[in-house]
C-alpha cells in the first residue's frame, strides 16, 4: 500500500448539509431555522444561561454570596500613637495592651500600625509590626519583637456542641472511670500502703 492509496474508513467523513438550495433537497425555503423567532434571523446569538428575559435558573437557585477564606487571620490594629496610654518605661505586650485598654481581649492577635510618633525607647513585643512603625520605634532606640500568633487561630474549627467535664453528664463519667484500670487501682494501694509504713 502506498500514500495515495491510503483512505478513511467508512462514515468517518460526511459532506456537510447544503441549506436552501430549494425544496427538493429537503432543506430549501426555510433552511432548517423554522418560521420566525430570534434564533431564526442572521448572526442571532444567545449566550449561555439566557432564558429570554425570565430570571435565569442560576439566579433562581439559592446560594451562598461572596467568599469567606477559612485561612484567614484578622489582627487587630494597634498605632504608635495608642502607645500612649501605657505607663512611662512599660513593655509594650499584648498583655500590657490589654490592661491599658487598647485592645478589648488577647484572642486575636495584634498589629502595630506606624500612625503617630515615638518619642521614647520602647520595648515592643507583638504578632506584627509595619515596617513604618519598626523605623520610627527603631529610630528612638528601641527595638521590636515579632511573637508567633496562637497556634489554635490556624486550626481548623470543629462543629459540634463544647462539651465541659462538669456538664458532660453520665457518659463521660463513664467513660473517665473506664480509663482507669484495676492494674492502676492496685499499684495505687500498694503507693498508700508503703506509705503508711514509711
Amino acid at each position: 500500500m502506498e500514500a495515495h492509496e491510503l483512505r478513511p474508513p467508512r462514515g468517518a467523513k460526511r459532506s456537510r448539509k447544503r441549506v436552501g438550495r430549494g425544496n427538493a433537497s429537503g432543506h430549501g425555503t426555510y433552511s432548517t431555522r423554522g418560521l420566525k423567532g430570534q434564533q431564526s434571523r442572521a448572526g442571532s446569538h444567545v449566550r449561555p444561561g439566557f432564558e429570554g428575559g425570565q430570571t435565569p435558573l442560576i439566579r433562581r437557585l439559592p446560594r451562598r454570596r461572596g467568599f469567606h477564606n477559612p485561612f484567614r487571620v484578622a489582627y487587630v490594629p494597634v498605632n504608635l500613637r495608642d502607645l500612649a496610654r501605657l505607663p512611662e518605661g512599660s513593655d509594650v505586650t499584648p498583655e500590657s495592651l490589654r490592661d491599658a485598654r487598647v485592645v478589648h481581649s488577647l484572642r486575636q492577635p495584634i498589629k502595630i500600625l506606624g500612625v503617630g510618633e515615638v518619642s521614647a525607647a520602647l520595648t515592643v513585643r507583638a504578632h506584627r509590626v509595619s515596617s513604618t512603625a519598626r523605623a520610627k520605634i527603631e529610630g528612638a532606640g528601641g527595638t521590636v519583637e515579632e511573637l508567633t500568633p496562637p497556634a489554635r487561630l490556624h486550626e481548623k474549627r470543629k462543629r459540634g456542641r463544647k462539651t465541659h467535664p462538669e456538664t458532660a453528664g453520665p457518659k463521660a463519667e463513664e467513660e473517665t472511670t473506664a480509663s482507669v484500670t484495676p492494674e492502676d487501682e492496685e499499684q495505687d494501694d500498694s503507693g498508700s500502703e508503703s506509705d503508711e509504713a514509711g
